[in-house]
Formats: C-alpha cells, structure tokens, sequence
C-alpha cells in the first residue's frame, strides 16, 4: 500500500528568507483543517540571502510535512517548479509562490473542486492589491493578446498558482522544452479545467523577482511557445512592402509619364527607404534567430536542473543531475 500523501505543494524559493516561516505556517494551518495527508517541497533555486539556512531549520522543525531541494545555482521560476513537480508524490499537486501573492488559504476551495472531479484547478485573479498601474495594464494586456494569437486557451488573469491531478502533472514531466510557460503547457494538455476567484495579496515581504526585463522575456516565451505569429509577421510584412513598393513604382511612372514633376529625388528619400527596409530584414532575422535559438537549446540535452542535495526525499537522479522526464525515482520508490 503506498504512502504517498494526497496532496503535494510545491513553491520555489529564490532570496525569500522573509516568507518561508509565514508560508509555512499558513500552509499548515490550512491544510491541518482539511484532514488531508500532505507534503511540503520547497524548492531552493539558488538562494544568497540566508533562504537555504531558514530551509535547513524548517526542515528540522517538521520533517514529516517539509521536503527540501536544493539547486546547484540558480536555473529560473519555472524550472524550480518543474522540479518540484517531479520529485513529488501526491495525488494531486498544488503550486504556490513564496511571496503569500497567492493565499494558502485557497487551498482547500482547489481541493474541494479535484474532489468534484477535475484534473485542474486554476485560481483567476479577480484584484490585485499592491501593484502598479503600469503592472497591471501590461499584464492584463499581455494575457490578452496571448489569448487572440495562440492556439491554446489560456484563460485571462491567471498565473501558476493552481492544482494538478496527478496524471496532468505526470503529462507535464514528459514535456521536454527547456524554455517553460507552464500555465500555457497546463492548458495544452487538457483535461477538465475549472477556475476558482480571488483577491491577488500585495508581497509580504522582499522585493519582486520579475522586474520589467524579466516580464519581457517570460511574455515572449509564452508567445513563442505557443504561437508561430512572430515567424509570420515576417511574411507579412514582406508582402506589405512588396505591395507598397508595386504601388510606388505605378505613382512614379505616372508621374514621369503624364506629369512634369520629378518624383523621389534626392539622396534624403533614398536613405530613408534603405533604412527601413534594413531594419525589417534585422527585425525578421532577430526573430528567426530567436526560434533557432531556443532549437539549439533543445537540442543540446543538457539537463533542465542540477540537484545538489536533498532533504526528507529519499533518492536522487544520478549525479544530481535530472531533466524533467516523468518519475523514475517515484517508481522506483514505489517499489521499495
């Protein structure tokens, strides 16, 4: 009979040394009330402000509900998640960040809804407190234009914060792509999906881990994950310039032909239009460049992580070393 705990909750810590006791203590009281078996995985993604010696004492403090991973350096939100998913063991995982964003206190509401029969739970922000206009309109922005150029339903206003049955996250670990837009890879896979509503907290304490540099470049691997729309805006606007230039080619000859100007002249008009069409080809190769990119990536098979150590998980991948095909070490932990 196993005894793998119903639920696993996996958040990744980077440099939230502030957070990890109140997360912890919100989590259990929450999932104390529920009656349910559960695990802990906090994810250490390369911390430097004193998050691994917090983890260290948290563990000591209550190793029958916390688990511990710790990375070599630090490998990005996405990948600490997909870690934690992968050295999970429940029947259904939940994810949360460490900042108390997102409140433990929506646990059981996901919980309630898997009961009922689905494989995944989202949690749709209706509000956010503490956050900046400027944040705000970006991102309501961003899930929009995701939602009209893709081929996946990525529902408005969500994040990562969600549930998981087990055989979704079991999908998830055999998706291999190095550059991970998890909330759009969750809707890719099915399943019956639901939502639940809430009120998205300010951080409780230390600063974003997504300044605006970061949020450029996660929205552009959710557009390039799940939409080939930058490849063709390329053509696009190849034939719009091809079009426009039979256009101007037709005004010049007329007015050459049945008019006394002189069209065009001048070396200013010449420069402008060599200018803009050399900056669409580097604009069209910087695009093609940037997909090439990410199939360099993929190819190379490094792993997606590396695991240095470990705490109340019984078994790590060799040499630390695991890339995010599904559990082997869960079965063979299942058959001990």
């Amino acid at each position: 009979m196993s005894n793998n705990p119903v639920i696993s909750i996996v958040s990744p810590i980077y440099n939230e040394v502030g957070n990890i006791q109140t997360l912890y203590g919100r989590i259990h009281a929450v999932m104390e009330a529920t009656g349910e078996s559960w695990e802990l995985i906090l994810v250490n993604d390369g911390s430097t402000d004193g998050s691994t010696e917090a983890l260290q004492a948290l563990y000591a403090q209550d190793p029958i509900h916390v688990r511990v991973i710790h990375f070599s350096r630090n490998f990005g939100h996405a990948v600490a998640v997909t870690a934690g998913m992968d050295y999970s063991s429940g029947h259904a995982v939940i994810l949360i960040d460490a900042d108390l964003q997102d409140p433990p206190e929506m646990l059981p509401d996901m919980i309630r809804k898997w009961r009922e029969g689905y494989e995944v739970v989202y949690a749709v922000r209706t509000k956010r407190e503490g956050e900046s206009w400027f944040k705000l309109a970006t991102a309501s922005l961003f899930y929009r234009i995701l939602y009209r150029i893709t081929d996946v339903d990525i529902p408005l206003d969500t994040g990562d914060f969600r549930l998981m049955a087990r055989q979704v996250v079991d999908v998830i670990d055999n998706m291999n792509e190095k550059h991970r837009f998890l909330r759009g890879m969750v809707s890719w896979v099915g399943f019956r999906q639901t939502g639940v509503e809430y009120v998205r907290d300010k951080r409780y304490s230390g600063e974003t881990k997504y300044p605006f540099r970061k949020m450029l470049r996660f929205a552009w691997d959710g557009i390039t994950g799940f939409s080939y729309l930058p490849l063709q805006l390329a053509t696009y606007l190849g034939f719009a310039i091809a079009a426009l230039s039979g256009l101007a080619i037709l005004l010049v000859v007329y007015l050459r032909a049945f008019t006394n100007a002189e069209p065009l002249e001048g070396q200013a008009t010449t420069l402008v239009v060599v200018l803009f069409l050399g900056s669409v080809q580097l604009i069209s190769l910087g695009i093609i460049g940037e997909y090439l990119g990410r199939i360099y990536n993929e190819v190379r098979g490094r792993p997606l992580y590396i695991v240095s150590n470990v705490l109340g998980i019984e078994r790590v991948s060799h040499a630390g070393a695991c890339t995010n095909s599904t559990s082997k070490r869960r079965q063979e932990k299942k058959n001990e």
